[in-house]
């Protein structure tokens, strides 16, 4: 895989990430738009993908930690919106982990964590 920086890891794990909440709520049988956005809200929203990278941040490799650390530690022109600083870049790891798993076809991988993040 091409050396990637860690935005571009995000870039590409945030539509992995809201792929995976979308799915996950279809199988849960919410089938109203309005419903499905609000609890989706809950998963991708910067807050929501801290609160996820905290389920699983035990559990992680030593190199996943290390490609989060490049997500978190990028630098953004972004500013960030209804958060905080801390969160924000939080959830840029996040984002960067699930984009690297995803380009790098450990689809068992992200399977196993999502497992912990849906708790299922």
């Amino acid at each position: 895989m091409i050396q990637l920086s860690g935005t571009a890891l995000a870039y590409i794990g945030d539509s992995i990430h809201e792929l995976r909440v979308r799915e996950y709520l279809i199988s849960k049988g919410l089938t109203k738009v309005d419903e499905l956005h609000k609890n989706a809200i809950k998963f991708t929203s910067a807050t929501g993908q801290s609160n996820s990278f905290d389920l699983i941040e035990t559990g992680l490799s030593e190199q996943e930690v290390g490609v989060f650390k490049r997500g978190r530690n990028s630098e953004s022109t972004r500013k960030p919106r209804n958060t905080t600083l801390a969160i924000y870049k939080k959830s840029t790891g996040f984002e960067a982990l699930i984009g690297y798993l995803y380009l790098s076809n450990k689809s068992e991988r992200i399977d196993e964590l999502y497992n912990v993040i849906f708790d299922l």
